[in-house]
Formats: structure tokens, C-alpha cells, sequence
């Protein structure tokens, strides 16, 4: 084998922390090398956000019109075109991830390398390339961005059915007669009421009392009755047993209260959570060492246990959000250029759920204010008493603010309802500058937008 090509930096994985930290270090002149086994752009263009909001819109779309007799607007005639659903979504994937593509073959100062890149030491890089062959790289510096993968439970049966995850109930070209989704997560909850509102039965099974449990509970029974209203079944405090193939039907065996019952359905879907992809990274010819979930431990500033080996996005756990994967890159830039000041520690963590209505959530919960001490006040509001809610007819949900009481600062906020995750970015700016609550009840904001809703909810 030749003697490694020597780079500033690796990048292994080319995500949404791996992508701008590549463009970024070639700008300032360092030779970089990126290695992907799979698609450009990582799991949010090509698995994640970018096609899920996009078949989110049809799905939205679809439902507002059969709907639209609600405002006066009659209808007739509405079919649904799946596969162009579908196909609109690829075009769209592709779009992004060839802009991807164009910029790294036009920047003279990175190399691409397609295929399967593992540690041979800390500084030294084997890649199993994808067209054949192997070849070794080495730089000073690395860089972990391989994301995650759909978890897999260990559910008797399963190996025999041909069963779906985040990723592949994408790719049908036939709309599911009944879907069962296994798994109440965020993620599951998007693809429940997405195919519900194309025209699907669903039925989500969860093994707890209620689905996303991470939330206030009233946050989350209120998702639930919004999404049970729209005709998806909840079979909660239920166990999967067992399933199999029954006349070209799957068929579940689920046990609740110690009763069985059986499910038939034409697809099923696991949406059980995440797994981070370093089994094929050979960390420990590096001395990158890993929690008991896989994933790869970083300090505050995402140094992993090895001084020149760094992780950032998913791999390394936390928040698996594509915004908190470009924050990353932001940190590593600021820690390796700037003043060295980013960390992750205390910034906030937003995050929106695209059910419709949306929830939309930074700071912490009611519950995790009460539990850390804090004397809270709370401010509570329908969405059937905004006005532009009203207008537009999107009145489900509540927004809801937890204020601190000692010093009037707010601690977190959740809006659940029209363009919640656009609401809960204004609390966001707020917090950010340290602004107490009565500065957002006392604004002036424009009538009648959402924005001016702030009024009425701060007025605790």
C-alpha cells in the first residue's frame, strides 16, 4: 500500500456538522479530505428533515382541502397522486444533495472519498472504497461526523417480515391500507398523522403510559387527542410480542393489562429510536473510547478521548437535531480559530415537532422546573382564543410559558399550535438575551399576526 496522503483534516461522514466544518477549514486554506460511505448531505437531506417536510406539505395540503368546506370553499373531486407525492420528494432530495455534490467537486482544497473509512491509529484513516480497493489518509486532525441509524427491537418474528423504519417508508410507492407504527416518538408521530391525513388506518403501539414522555403531560395528551380525533388509534401500557406473516397480512400479537390481542396490517413500521453508526469506525485503534449506547464521548468543547480526534452531530448522542449538529461545527471553528468561548454547555435547545398543529419547545418543561427548585409561574393559552388562529382556522393547541418567579426570566416555553415552532423561536430570541417576560407581554407586535399572541400569554 502507498504511503497515506497526508491532509490538514479528515472528515469522516458528511453531514450537517461535517459539510460546513469542510468548507469552512478549505477556505481558510487546509487541505481536507471527506469520506461517505452513503449520500452526500447525511440523514437530514437525504432520511430526515428534508423529505419528511416535504411529503409533510402534501399531506397537509391534502388534508386542508378535504377540509375546505370549513371555510366556505367546496371541493369536489380531490384524489390523491401517491406516487407523484413521492417522486416530488426525490426531486427535491436531489436537488439539495447534487448542490452538496457541485460545491465539493469545485473547491480545489477537498477530495472526496466515497466508501467506509475506520481508524488504522489516531492520525491514520483506511478506506474500504465503494468502487473496490482500500487506501490509507492522515492528517493532524479528524473529525467524526457519521450520524445515526433506525434502531431494531428485539421482537420475535421480525426477521421474517419484511418491515419498515424512518428511512424505507419513504421509498413506498403505494399508500399503506393500514399502517402500524411500533414506537410513539417524535419521529413516529409525524409519519402517523402524515399518512393518516394521505388516507391510511394507523395505530401506534407504545410500551408507556404516554407518548413522548420528555414532555409536560399535558402537552402530550393534548398531541394524543389532536392526533386521535384525525382517526389514529393508540394502544398505549402495550407490549409487542410476536409477529408474522398471516395471508400476505402481517399480523401482531400485543399484550396489555395481561390480555393478548391480535393486529393485523398490511405494513408495519418501527419508529423505536436511534443508533450511532461507529461499528465500523474501529475507535479503539484510536483510543475513542464510548458509552454503553455507542455513542462517542466528548468534553464540553467535542475533543473525544483522543486530543485530535473530534465527534460532532449525532454520533456522539445529545440532541439529534440538525440544527444542534451545525452548532457543533460553530463550536469546533470557534475552539480551533476564534476566541474559544462556544461550548455545550448552557445553550439552548430548540426543537419543533411538524405534527400539525406544530409543537415547538426550547428552555426546560414545568416538570423539570419544579423538580430543579425553581418557583415558577406559568402562562397558559388556547389557540381558540388568538385571533389569526381563529381567521385561519387552525385553533387546536395551547402555548404555554414556564416563568421563573424569582426573577421574572423565562425558562422555557411550548407551542403547541399554528406555526408553533415559529412562535416558540420569538421566546427563544428572548431568553437568548436574557429579556424577562414582561418585555415580551408589554411589546408592540403587529395585529393580526401569532406573534402578537405574546401579550396575552405572558400575562401571568
Amino acid at each position: 500500500m502507498k504511503k497515506p496522503k497526508k491532509y490538514d483534516a479528515i472528515i469522516i461522514g458528511s453531514g450537517q456538522a461535517g459539510n460546513p466544518l469542510a468548507f469552512d477549514l478549505a477556505g481558510r486554506g487546509q487541505n481536507v479530505a471527506i469520506i461517505e460511505k452513503n449520500k452526500l448531505g447525511g440523514s437530514c437531506i437525504n432520511f430526515g428533515c428534508t423529505p419528511t417536510k416535504t411529503l409533510i406539505a402534501s399531506a397537509n395540503l391534502y388534508n386542508r382541502v378535504h377540509n375546505s368546506e370549513e371555510l366556505g370553499v367546496n371541493v369536489s373531486n380531490v384524489e390523491l397522486d401517491f406516487q407523484k407525492v413521492i417522486s416530488r420528494k426525490n426531486d427535491v432530495v436531489k436537488s439539495f444533495r447534487e448542490g452538496i455534490e457541485k460545491s465539493i467537486e469545485e473547491n480545489e482544497n477537498i477530495d472526496l472519498y466515497r466508501g467506509v473509512g475506520s481508524f488504522k491509529d489516531k492520525n491514520t484513516v483506511k478506506i474500504k472504497l465503494n468502487d473496490g480497493g482500500e487506501l490509507e489518509i492522515s492528517a493532524d486532525k479528524i473529525f467524526v461526523n457519521t450520524g445515526t441509524k433506525p434502531s431494531r427491537i428485539p421482537l420475535k418474528g421480525l426477521e421474517h417480515i419484511n418491515h419498515l423504519n424512518s428511512t424505507t417508508i419513504m421509498e413506498l410507492d403505494k399508500l399503506p391500507e393500514h399502517l402500524v407504527i411500533i414506537g410513539t416518538s417524535y419521529i413516529a408521530l409525524e409519519f402517523g398523522q402524515m399518512f393518516r391525513r394521505f388516507g391510511s388506518q394507523v395505530t401506534m403501539i407504545g410500551r408507556g403510559d404516554r407518548i413522548i414522555k420528555r414532555e409536560d403531560p399535558d402537552v402530550s395528551e393534548s398531541i394524543q387527542k389532536i392526533l386521535a380525533d384525525e382517526g389514529i388509534e393508540f394502544l398505549l401500557n402495550t407490549d409487542t410480542k410476536t409477529v408474522e406473516m398471516n395471508d400476505n397480512k402481517i399480523e401482531l400479537l400485543v399484550e396489555k393489562n395481561n390480555q393478548e390481542k391480535r393486529i393485523e396490517c398490511s405494513h408495519l413500521m418501527l419508529a423505536v429510536g436511534r443508533t450511532p453508526n461507529t461499528e465500523e469506525l474501529g475507535l479503539e485503534n484510536a483510543g475513542v473510547d464510548t458509552d454503553d449506547k455507542g455513542n462517542i464521548k466528548v468534553d464540553e468543547r467535542l475533543k473525544t478521548t483522543t486530543e485530535n480526534i473530534y465527534a460532532l452531530g449525532d454520533v456522539k448522542g445529545g440532541p439529534a437535531f440538525t440544527h444542534i449538529s451545525y452548532d457543533d461545527f460553530r463550536i469546533v471553528i470557534d475552539n480551533l480559530f476564534g476566541e474559544g468561548k462556544r461550548s455545550l454547555n448552557d445553550r439552548l435547545v430548540p426543537y419543533t415537532l411538524f405534527t400539525q398543529p406544530q409543537l415547538g419547545r426550547v428552555g426546560i418543561t414545568e416538570t423539570e422546573a419544579k423538580e430543579n427548585g425553581y418557583n415558577v409561574k406559568i402562562g397558559k393559552l388556547e389557540m381558540k382564543n388568538v385571533g389569526k388562529a381563529i381567521e385561519d382556522n387552525y385553533t387546536e393547541g395551547f402555548m404555554k410559558a414556564v416563568v421563573n418567579e424569582n426573577d421574572n426570566k423565562i425558562l422555557g416555553v411550548a407551542v403547541l399550535g399554528y406555526q408553533g415552532g415559529e412562535i416558540m423561536a420569538m421566546v427563544e430570541v428572548a431568553m437568548m438575551a436574557g429579556m424577562t417576560y414582561d418585555k415580551l407581554r408589554d411589546g408592540i407586535f403587529t395585529h393580526p399576526n401569532l406573534s402578537e399572541s405574546l401579550n396575552n400569554l405572558f400575562n401571568v
